[in-house]
């Protein structure tokens, strides 16, 4: 996966710390794959109300997911870019002085690398090559930023990228361009990007589960559960946000086989106002469905895989961002078996 990169620069992006009203603890901290962080930080499930729905945390990030698909039937969105996915690791937050010292005294001769490697930190943190005494006359003044790894991506070769030191942060500064992964509004937007969780597509169809060949097959969705949903992601300590979106636009029907014809004939319908494709009623036999599919050869003793897959128009906004921005659209689909068989003639 390519870097991400920032929206703004670091005048903007000093400009969204100043925003922030920053408390006396580090919020929901989940650590990285090479250094622990016990006994530093709150616990990661963070905030979850009673049904686990409406919000919950990952590392410095909370995700608030009331405006959220739920429920069994539900699942993830994945990018039609095939490029493209969330950050594997960012930095954000982590530590107050006293939370960095009591977490490196910890390991230093117990979990580290030698003796060599314990002086160089005690160099760096403690005798002021650049920090001293793990910036304690700084308390009140910053944080200390270390990296995250999102949850899951924890085996994505990309969540190497976020292997820099521990670094200090004043409060209301940028943090030091050589940290691109340094969490943004618009990371923060990605992020919840991957908690986005849309209905399942199992559509409607008039023959219902057996159909016959060369009879046009009707397919239509229920609209009242394709409505848009939305996932926040913050930092509390930073005082920014980023709500992303997804909302549905278009249905996509694939027969599970080439001896078919599909209504269009790219397949796709349109989702116009509040529905998706069209329900048959009696009397419309001798019609063209303006969403659904023909066979033109049986399935013989099995059946047919047809898919249809919604694609979600999906973008975001958040701290400091003027207007809405675009993120890749997002595709969810299921299968369902179809019977197709011959028409049966009969000879007199």
């Amino acid at each position: 996966m390519p870097a991400v990169k920032r929206s703004a620069g670091s005048a903007a992006f000093v400009a969204l710390l100043c925003l922030a009203v920053l408390g006396p603890q580090v919020a929901h901290a989940g650590g990285r794959g090479g250094e622990g962080n016990e006994n530093t930080t709150p616990d990661p499930h963070g905030n979850a109300t009673d049904d686990g729905t409406l919000s919950a945390t990952a590392g410095a990030v909370v995700f608030e997911r009331s405006k959220n698909g739920k429920g069994d039937s539900t699942g993830p969105v994945t990018s039609s870019s095939g490029t493209w996915s969330p950050p594997a690791c960012y930095y954000a937050p982590k530590y107050t002085p006293a939370q960095l010292e009591k977490y490196k005294e910890g390991i230093w001769g117990v979990d580290s690398t030698g003796y060599q490697w314990d002086a160089e930190q005690r160099d760096t943190y403690v005798n002021g090559h650049p920090y001293k005494n793990f910036n304690k006359d700084k308390a009140d003044k910053g944080y200390w930023w270390d990296s995250y790894v999102t949850e899951g991506r924890e085996g994505d070769p990309s969540a190497g990228d976020c292997t820099g030191d521990i670094f200090w942060v004043d409060k209301g500064e940028a943090p030091p361009a050589r940290f691109p992964q340094a969490i943004t509004p618009e990371m923060l937007a990605q992020l919840a990007y991957a908690e986005i969780r849309v209905p399942s597509t199992k559509v409607d169809l008039a023959p219902e589960g057996t159909t016959k060949v060369n009879l046009p097959t009707w397919a239509w969705l229920d609209t009242t559960k394709f409505k848009p949903v939305s996932v926040t992601a913050s930092v509390p300590l930073l005082g920014v946000f980023a709500t992303t979106t997804a909302e549905p636009v278009a249905l996509k029907i694939e027969p599970g086989t080439s001896d078919a014809q599909t209504y269009p004939a790219s397949g796709v319908c349109e989702i116009t106002g509040d529905r998706i494709g069209e329900a048959y009623a009696k009397g419309k036999a001798g019609e063209t469905p303006p969403c659904g599919v023909k066979y033109l050869r049986s399935s013989g003793d099995g059946s047919y895989k047809l898919r249809a897959t919604i694609t979600w128009k999906i973008h975001w906004t958040g701290t400091g961002v003027a207007g809405a921005r675009d993120l890749p659209d997002g595709t969810f689909g299921a299968d369902q078996d179809v019977v197709v068989q011959e028409i049966q003639s009969v000879n007199r």
